[in-house]
């Protein structure tokens, strides 16, 4: 029995949904996400007391996979209703000596330590914003966020021995020692 898929998912006011077979579309104040899921899982549109909310069910509950699509369809019919409400954001921090990072239109230019920009194209649904050296990603998708926030990051990790790169807010690096400090040490 999966704990999360069988929770309902409440629907707020001023979001519809829509259920045509396995195709889920959600439309509210910041945008429309439509969504394929795996035939495992069935959703199906329940109003209860004035309340309305998706239910997901599954034929067969003891089955790994069909438990592990269970959940999982929640989790994005969650994630979906969220973000047509309010956008989902990630930050991303640029450090290095001469790193920076610029909007040419919509699209972002990086000058990380290479020897030319390195342009990353913005795709539709997308909001990129700059501040200083902080890159906020916005979009109602959180799935596609998060994908583009990893994308701009695999550009330039953050190394281990100065700190320099693209690394998210809030983001731990590990930092070693170099060989000078190895060598005085023993």
């Amino acid at each position: 029995m999966s704990r999360i898929g069988k929770q309902p998912v409440i629907i707020p006011n001023g979001v519809t949904v829509s259920v045509q077979g396995q195709t889920v579309t959600v439309k509210g104040p910041k945008g429309e996400l439509v969504q394929e899921f795996n035939p495992a899982v069935h959703i199906a549109l329940k109003e209860e007391e004035g309340v309305n909310a998706i239910i997901v069910t599954v034929a067969d509950e003891t089955d790994k996979f069909v438990r592990a699509q269970w959940g999982t369809a929640r989790a994005i019919l969650q994630n979906m209703v969220k973000g047509v409400v309010e956008t989902f954001s990630i930050q991303l921090e640029v450090n290095g000596v001469g790193y920076r990072v610029n909007m040419k239109g919509k699209d972002i230019v990086l000058n990380i330590g290479f020897s030319h920009e390195v342009p990353f194209i913005i795709p539709k649904g997308i909001e990129a914003s700059i501040e200083g050296n902080v890159i906020t990603i916005k979009g109602s998708d959180k799935h596609l966020v998060g994908e583009i926030a990893a994308n701009i990051r695999r550009i330039r990790k953050p190394e281990p021995y100065k700190g320099k790169g693209i690394r998210y807010v809030g983001e731990v690096v590990r930092r070693k020692s170099g060989k000078a400090q190895k060598a005085t040490a023993a």
